[in-house]
């Protein structure tokens, strides 16, 4: 597969995505001020790589990604109200995000506060009333989703770098938070995709592992763009790690170490996502695509 058929491949995963999330919020039976912040920030954009991945792995046990839609959109709704918060004043306090206002900068940190909290429990609704998957399936997809999103997971990864700002962090602590912080909800993404095309337990045991070099590539290419990305590209400022004081791979290892470190993390990716035995054009396409993207 060439790199212009894998974009195509991209665009319409992404197009899928666009087309299911806007639908299922529309659905609720709710105050009309929450839903319209929830559909603000649903509607923002972005490049949906979370569910991306989940429906992509699918399709590599060459099953129909179909039957995944639901919990593919379940993933963006909670990577959706992590940003939504992650903006607030009290945390990185951003006005702009994917190059619009940010949500509390339309609607107020109170419904932006609240827009996030029903995105963050709508997710479990969409993946519990899902007419694809038993319940079973459904159990366990809801547990591992939790425990991605929670205090074991992301939360505890977004709380460990409030605390790490202004101190220095040593890279095994830096990768923790990492982990937890933007690996958690990829490697559910993988997890959930495997599960959902029925991957036997070697399978999912080497794909847990691919997620997770694959999450810390994600998050250098992330701290190098802080640095060296366009703004305009980007949809906020750059240098906002710096101005937080916050402990980076660049800052860590320079930004030519950074950039070694992040080959390394790929090639430990790739070895883990050959060694699963599915069809892996698509997983590594989408590998390699992480680490060019300039946004």
């Amino acid at each position: 597969m060439d790199k212009d058929t894998f974009l195509q491949l991209l665009q319409n995963k992404k197009n899928l995505i666009d087309e299911a999330l806007p639908a299922k919020v529309d659905r609720i039976q709710g105050h009309g001020g929450l839903k319209e912040a929830m559909l603000y920030s649903i509607l923002a954009g972005g490049k949906r790589l979370r569910p991306t991945l989940l429906l992509m792995t699918i399709e590599s046990f060459e099953q129909d990604s179909q039957v995944g839609l639901d919990a593919a959109c379940a993933v963006e709704m909670i990577h959706t109200y992590s940003l939504i918060h992650d903006d607030l004043p009290a945390m990185d306090d951003d006005d702009f995000r994917r190059g619009n206002l940010t949500n509390h900068k339309i609607y107020g940190e109170a419904m932006a506060i609240l827009a996030g909290d029903a995105l963050l429990t709508y997710a479990f609704e969409v993946i519990s009333g899902s007419k694809h998957m038993n319940n079973d399936l459904k159990i366990d997809l809801i547990t591992k989703l939790s425990k991605a999103a929670g205090p074991e997971g992301m939360v505890d990864g977004q709380a460990a770098d409030l605390e790490g700002e202004g101190k220095s962090l040593s890279l095994g602590e830096l990768e923790q938070i990492h982990h937890r912080k933007t690996g958690a909800l990829l490697g559910y993404s993988i997890y959930a995709g495997a599960r959902i095309a029925g991957g036997t337990k070697q399978q999912l045991d080497h794909l847990i592992h691919f997620a997770h070099h694959l999450g810390l590539a994600f998050q250098i290419q992330d701290d190098i763009l802080d640095v060296e990305g366009d703004e305009s590209k980007i949809g906020k400022p750059i240098g906002s790690d710096v101005q937080n004081n916050k402990s980076t791979y660049p800052h860590l290892l320079t930004i030519s170490g950074a950039k070694d470190q992040l080959l390394k993390e790929v090639a430990s990716a790739k070895q883990n996502l050959y060694r699963a035995g599915i069809k892996h054009d698509w997983l590594e396409h989408f590998t390699d695509y992480m680490i060019s993207r300039d946004h």
